[in-house]
This record gives C-alpha cells, structure tokens and sequence, in this order.
C-alpha cells in the first residue's frame, strides 16, 4: 500500500464515519425517515468520491500525461454521478432536503479537515 492509498482510504473511513455519526444523530433527534435521507446524502458524497479514489490509485503509476488525462476523466465522472444521485433521491417524494444537505456537506467536509490535518 502506497502512502496516496493510505491517505484515500483514511478519508474514506472518516467520510464513513461522519455518515454514521450524522444519521444516528439525525435519527435520534428528529426520526427514522430523515435519519435515512441524511445516510443517503451522506452517500451521494461518499460513493462517487470512493470511485475517484479507486480510480487514481489505478492509475497512479501511469506517465504524467496520461494521468492527468485519467484525473480529470475521473473527476468528470464524480460529478456526473453526484448529479445522478441527487436526481434520483428528488424523484423520491417527500424529500427531507435539510438532513439529506447536512449530511452531504458534513461528509465533504472530511476533505477540509484533512487538508488541515496534513
């Protein structure tokens, strides 16, 4: 194991962790149903950021060229599966929007806290 796949791993494990932590708060003060909207927007975040950090550990030996060309592939992806999700939990109805937003950025916020810790 790389020290790059150290690193997305750990932020994974902590973006995991920050989707728990928030679900169960948000199911144990308010209810079951915006606990599982936080757990999915928490989710949206989650999967298209581990596919990104799966696919940069694959190519990570590549030449330069070549990678920054797989990076930037691979970012175009997450966010066409970030938009992809998010319109699927939209056609759910009775969106709880709040608990399902706090737990998407909440998760985001590991990479800020993970640059800090850097």
């Amino acid at each position: 194991m790389t020290p790059h796949n150290s690193i997305i791993i750990r932020i994974l494990r902590y973006q995991f962790l920050v989707i728990c932590v928030v679900s169960l708060t948000v199911t144990l003060l308010l209810d079951l149903i915006s606990g599982t909207f936080a757990f999915l927007g928490g989710l949206i975040a989650f999967l298209p950021n581990a596919y990104f950090g799966f696919r940069i550990t694959q190519t990570a030996k590549l030449e330069a060229k070549k990678f920054i060309n797989s990076f930037y592939a691979s970012e175009s992806i997450k966010l066409v599966l970030t938009a992809i999700f998010f319109l699927l939990i939209f056609r759910i109805p009775n969106v709880r929007l709040l608990p399902l937003l706090i737990c998407y950025v909440g998760t985001l916020s590991v990479f800020w806290f993970a640059l800090l810790m850097r």
